[in-house]
């Protein structure tokens, strides 16, 4: 039996970057108090969400999983979260295929980009939840 003497842990880091078009275009339509409105609940929503979807990947929900991830696109897109966007239709195709690894993989990605957005959000705005 070999003893393992030197394990590397590779640090899983990823940036994220809201769209200042998107939430500018917010800010026009809604203006300043309804928008804030908005991206609030928003936020909230997704930090929601985020938690709901791992449960239901631990409790091998796939049906109610694919849904979940589906809002997120929805909502992500609304505030201009692109990234958050793009990685929960990764999973929801992930799902759609039926390939489990695959779908792990993208959910653990999905809750760290989903972490990184909302921070990002939070320190854009100030807001607090």
């Amino acid at each position: 039996m070999s003893k393992v003497e030197d394990v590397t842990t590779l640090a899983q880091t990823e940036g994220v970057r809201l769209d200042q078009d998107r939430l500018g275009a917010l800010y026009r339509q809604l203006g300043e108090a309804n928008a804030e409105d908005v991206i609030c609940r928003a936020v909230e929503e997704l930090a929601v969400r985020l938690a709901h979807c791992e449960r239901l990947w631990r409790d091998g929900d796939w049906d109610n999983l694919r849904k979940c991830v589906r809002s997120l696109v929805a909502i992500s897109d609304q505030v201009g979260m692109a990234k958050l966007s793009r990685v929960a239709g990764d999973v929801s195709d992930a799902i759609d295929t039926q390939d489990g690894v695959a779908a792990a993989a993208t959910l653990t990605r999905l809750i760290r980009v989903g972490e990184r957005s909302l921070t990002a959000v939070w320190d854009l705005q100030d807001l607090s939840i």
